[in-house]
This record gives C-alpha cells, structure tokens and sequence, in this order.
C-alpha cells in the first residue's frame, strides 16, 4: 500500500501537511467532511500544492515530520521545485 506525503494551501494562504493513502478522498475530507483536520476546518477551501509518494507509513511519517519542521520559505521552495 502506497502513502503520500502532501501539503495544502489554505484559504488565509498557510500551509498543511499530511499522509494518507487515498489523496483524492483525504483532500474531500479536508474540504467538506467533519472528518478534516480541525486545522484546516477553519481555513477552507484548501487546495493541493504538492505531493510525493512512500513506500510505507513509517517514512511517510518520517518524512511528514521532516517537512513540517521546515521553515514556510523551504516549504515554498519544495512546492516550486515539484
């Protein structure tokens, strides 16, 4: 089973980011569901800016942490280079 890592722009312009296995219904989800992130619930519509694929939920997680611990300057730079 494939994991994505993914980020979200947000209607205020922030930035979201995620894993999941199923990016359409997750990104549905954040947009129309009570199942969304309560981050994103405030701040909709969100729309995808990137997204990569991993192997597993293990370093899909790892790299989920990773980006998040990026500044927003790196993140923009990891959407553009996509």
């Amino acid at each position: 089973m494939s994991y994505f890592v993914y980020i979200l722009e947000c209607s205020d312009g922030s930035l979201y980011t995620g894993i999941t296995t199923d990016i359409e219904k997750r990104i549905e989800e954040h947009n129309n569901s009570a199942k969304g992130a309560k981050y994103t619930k405030a701040r909709r519509p969100v729309n995808l800016v990137y997204s990569e694929t991993s192997e597993n939920r293990s370093t899909a997680s790892k790299r989920e942490y990773a980006i998040k611990k990026l500044t927003r300057s790196k993140k923009l730079e990891l959407i553009q280079s996509s």
